[in-house]
């Protein structure tokens, strides 16, 4: 037997690996256009950090060694360029010599890997521009790196995109992250991706979510190389761009060769990973495998997958029967401090393909919460109501990936979702509770298919809906979803009577644990009630603030007189007071804060310690909403030290039902270009005070969130004659009086620059970087025509009733 294996890495090296085992007397030749038959391409992020050190480890298995171990024919830098199936041939170029040879087979396994995707963008075939994907590519990133690079762009934002911005980050180089879709990691659904965005954006990476380059030029002179410009007309200014925009198959000899391929040229094989041609075996990145849970094919570029193909065609080669069961793409990646990982089939692609699901949110502590470190991890699992689990997702810290591989097993052995809370699983209290969190996952299905919940998830939320908070006022006081009513869950029992009964109740809590509970009372009182699935954790994931929403210093109040100096520097604070609250959990750590804090006078100040990884998000919303200042907040080691002022007032207060914030709504009903301004300078001077505030744009004012360069909607002939006649976006406004034809405006616009008076579209972004929430009018919309996408981003589409809403709580209302 004589077996030819094309291409090394993870499914070649591993087929031939196992094909020796198998057989130790057959002939076994492998090929590799490169240098490398064997590295770990997942570890090569990493070693352009420094987290590994050493570059020899990268490289798992020399040919040399290979040849030693294994017995094989190993030939580097020869590349096979044409496959001849009827006669059984091979043709190859030895790149070292120039030569071209042919080479016979029994049988033949094509393992060609893929290839970084090189994007449409003009410039990006640039020196300067890399890609990471083998050795080679990561020295000329390093080599490049320690020429001086000081700032970097990576374009993409899925496995490679993120640990390559991470690592060029932590190597002390500013990075940007420039992602088309509106997320981070494609794998997850959007809420889950939020907290990736957060702590990237917290370790100082520069995020363009939604956004694409458009072109990439050299810069002749100045300090950085080349200039990148993205599709909303904005330039980045950097010395090094990778990109990380995705993988395409290395099938051209296939192709070439009659094999089978799909129209995104992934080779087809069977489940032996046989391909068209009864002698020609396929593995790896270029082949087309089986989804189990959808029973259709994909093609999954993953190590592990690729290994477990190879050794399957390896055994088959010489004539086993052995049968690749197909990939559910299960996946885990660092980031930063945080590990996120997936398994199975996500809730976009559910809706894409039509399938009916139920889905589930849970948010437990990695173990037991008594034991230091305990953190917070956010699970979502997707489900059949026949109880076949489709899918999962994780984002935390420590134990991410335990739990992601117990639920990957899951899916791959059949197990009923129902059933996890049966499973036995190690416990002791630095690794895990005694009711594990996928326990809880089988908790919550079964209670749910029992009917004794019913979940309804954020995304579900309608502006009309009564929302029953149970938490207590501590926790109130770190946010709430605006028109809540509050009823601590120890007090619910004696006030069922401030309850409607003719409407549906959704319960909710911090985490969903008292949510259920608070149901569970309610509904045995002859009420409707279901429970916010996930709480206020998941509900944040969905409704994330603005960048800059929470910001250290002074509280904003103008009431407050309290000087605290540089709020970065902690060390010219005198601490008055020090309290650990390691080991409590929400609200127990801002509780202890509160008592500590009414103990202090105006201006001093109190040092504490906590393990709750909410904590850390808390205590700004806390002191935003109290009027205390919060000087410095760190963590290390999952241990989180903040020190906080005592500021002079308080600016919330909390009354037997529900939260009262300094809110402020305005109503802008105007596309007038002053009035307009006008509406947005009194939004921010109100944002700068603490308030939190809302613009509704109805009507005319919604022209105000128009894109200049809207992407093409279908419309009715009708609607799009109202959009051709209204101004398309703040740069075409116009002055209600002295308009002159356009004569006055741009005198206006002209004043305004020389006097150093911020333009209508930086008045916007300042607002929505201090957090003002943008509301657009569902009616209106409908009305006049305007769909969400020619909008601008970070734009809420509601109903008349949640600015009803939002009026009846504020303190001033405005329209404009």
């Amino acid at each position: 037997m004589k077996l030819l294996i094309i291409g090394g890495v993870a499914g070649g090296a591993s087929a031939a690996a196992k094909a020796r085992r198998v057989n130790e007397g057959a002939e076994i030749i492998m090929f590799e256009r490169g240098e490398y038959i064997s590295f770990a391409n997942c570890g090569l992020p990493y070693h352009v950090g420094k987290i590994i050190p050493s570059r020899e480890s990268l490289e798992l298995m020399t040919p040399e060694s290979f040849t030693e171990r294994a017995n094989i024919d190993v030939r580097i830098r020869q590349e096979v360029i044409a496959i001849n199936p009827a006669e059984k041939m091979v043709e190859v170029k030895n790149h070292a010599t120039g030569e071209s040879y042919s080479e016979t087979y029994d049988k033949l396994i094509l393992a060609p890997g893929s290839s970084p995707i090189q994007p449409p963008i003009k410039g990006a075939d640039l020196p300067g521009v890399k890609v990471l994907w083998t050795l080679p590519d990561m020295d000329a990133i390093i080599e490049q790196v320690n020429g001086g690079v000081k700032s970097a762009v990576v374009v993409g934002g899925g496995f490679i995109g993120i640990e390559v911005a991470e690592n060029l980050q932590e190597r002390g180089i500013k990075t940007a992250l420039v992602e088309m879709a509106p997320q981070l990691m494609p794998p997850i659904d959007q809420e889950m991706a939020q907290p990736l965005s957060d702590v990237m954006s917290e370790n100082g990476v520069e995020l363009h979510l939604n956004s694409a380059v458009t072109a990439i030029e050299e810069i002749k002179n100045g300090d950085a190389l080349m200039s990148l410009t993205l599709k909303d007309g904005k330039k980045l200014v950097t010395d090094l761009i990778v990109l990380a925009v995705g993988v395409k198959p290395n099938s051209e000899l296939a192709t070439k060769a009659g094999l089978e391929t799909n129209p995104r040229g992934g080779i087809v094989v069977d489940g032996r990973m046989q391909t068209s041609d009864e002698n020609i075996y396929a593995v790896g990145d270029a082949v087309e495998v089986n989804d189990p849970i959808l029973n259709r094919r994909v093609m999954i570029p993953l190590a592990g997958p690729a290994n477990k193909q190879g050794r399957v065609a390896a055994i088959n080669v010489f004539g086993g029967n052995e049968h690749y069961r197909g990939s559910i793409g299960t996946s885990v990646c660092k980031v930063f401090n945080m590990t996120v990982a997936a398994t199975g089939v996500n809730e976009r692609t559910l809706k894409i393909e039509g399938i009916e699901y139920k889905k589930l949110y849970l948010n437990p502590a990695n173990h037991a919460t008594y034991y230091p470190g305990a953190e917070m991890m956010h699970i979502k699992v997707l489900y059949k109501a026949d109880e076949t689990i489709l899918g999962a997702q994780i984002v935390g810290h420590d134990g991410v990936d335990k739990r992601i591989d117990l639920l990957a097993t899951a899916i791959k052995t059949g197990i009923k979702i129902t059933e996890l809370e049966h499973l036995e699983l190690a416990y002791a209290p630095p690794y895990g509770s005694a009711k594990d969190p996928v326990n809880f996952v089988g908790f919550m299905a079964a209670n749910e298919l029992a009917g004794n919940t019913n979940f309804i998830a954020p995304d579900e939320l309608k502006d009309e809906d009564f929302i029953l908070d149970v938490r207590e006022n501590e926790e109130i006081e770190c946010g709430a979803i605006s028109g809540a009513f509050n009823i601590p869950l120890g007090q619910l029992r004696e006030r069922l009577d401030e309850l409607p009964k003719d409407k549906e109740i959704i319960v909710m809590c911090k985490v969903g644990i008292r949510g259920y509970l608070g149901e569970r009372i309610l509904k045995q009182h002859g009420f409707k009630a279901k429970n916010l699935s996930g709480g206020y954790v998941t509900w944040k994931m969905f409704n994330p603030e603005a960048p800059g929403h929470h910001t250290f210093g002074p509280c904003g109040n103008n009431q407050c007189d309290t000087d605290f100096g540089d709020p970065l520097s902690k060390t010219q604070h005198s601490v008055m007071k020090e309290i650990d609250a390691c080991g409590l959990q929400c609200p127990g750590p801002i509780v202890q804060v509160k008592k500590a804090m009414e103990e202090l006078k105006s201006g001093d100040t109190l040092r504490v310690k906590a393990s709750d990884a909410g904590f850390k998000k808390d205590l700004p919303a806390w002191c935003g909403s109290t009027g205390n200042v919060l000087v410095s907040i760190e963590e290390h080691n999952g241990i989180i030290e903040a020190i906080v002022g005592k500021g002079g007032m308080s600016v919330a207060t909390t009354t037997g039902n529900s939260p009262v914030n300094k809110q402020t709504t305005i109503v802008l009903f105007s596309n007038d270009l002053d009035k307009s301004m006008a509406a947005f300078i009194m939004a921010t001077g109100y944002a700068s005070l603490g308030h939190e505030v809302s613009i509704f744009f109805t009507f005319w004012g919604l022209n105000v969130l128009r894109k200049d360069n809207p992407p093409p909607v279908k419309k009715d002939i009708l609607s799009r004659m109202f959009g051709m006649m209204m101004p398309r976006g703040p740069k075409k406004l116009s002055l209600s009086k002295m308009h002159m034809a356009g004569m006055g405006t741009a005198m206006m616009k002209y004043v305004m620059n020389s006097k150093n008076v911020e333009s209508l579209p930086m008045l916007i972004a300042q607002s929505q970087q201090l957090g003002v929430k943008f509301l657009a009018c569902d009616m209106a919309m409908n009305v006049m025509g305007i769909t969400h996408e020619e909008l601008i981003d970070n734009v809420e589409r509601v109903g008349v009733a949640n600015f009803a809403a939002l009026s009846e709580q504020s303190g001033t209302t405005l329209f404009i």
